[in-house]
């Protein structure tokens, strides 16, 4: 996987095919990105569980959340690592112990590590890194061409309107 430049059509069928994502270092600091990251997933009709031992048994952003991956009670879609680079290949070797593995490993804008990255490739996990799922899923159901953005996405199909506020989300297949 060329992991400098992902293709939309790679990062849309992850955001489509997953349904429950844990946030590793989601901050209940309603600040933080980490925290409007996991809101903003939530909105958008995702099971998310924020994972920060700091705040284990507390909520963030309404829902529980755990101190480990290990922790949470039901099979996991994908986890964002809101970590620095340099945390990654414990998160990693935590998401190797899983059972069952998740679909993928989403590192956060400025987060990457190559060697994890192959480990979780070679376990049949894909891999994103230095990338906002947010922001991809903002881009990608043109919902961030409303602040003047160009989301680089051109169609001249009718967006289709989701549950939420001013969601349209992203086209099944």
């Amino acid at each position: 996987m060329n992991h400098d430049n992902y293709t939309d059509g790679y990062i849309s069928e992850i955001l489509r095919s997953v349904r429950t994502i844990a946030v590793v270092g989601a901050s209940p600091k309603d600040v933080r990105p980490s925290f409007f990251v996991t809101k903003y997933m939530m909105d958008k009709g995702y099971t998310v569980f924020p994972v920060n031992p700091g705040h284990a048994g507390g909520e963030i952003a309404g829902a529980l959340t755990y101190a480990s991956l290990a922790d949470i009670p039901e099979p996991i879609d994908m986890v964002d690592i809101f970590r620095t680079s340099s945390a990654v290949p414990g998160i990693a070797e935590e998401v190797l112990a899983l059972d069952p593995l998740p679909k993928v490993v989403w590192m956060q804008l400025s987060v990457r590590d190559d060697a994890s990255a192959a480990r979780l490739e070679e376990a049949g996990i894909q891999v994103v890194m230095d990338r906002c799922p947010k922001i991809e899923y903002a881009r990608l159901s043109g919902e961030i061409g409303w602040n003047g953005i160009n989301s680089r996405v051109i169609s001249s199909k009718k967006p289709l309107l989701r549950k939420g506020f001013q969601s349209f989300g992203l086209r099944p297949r």
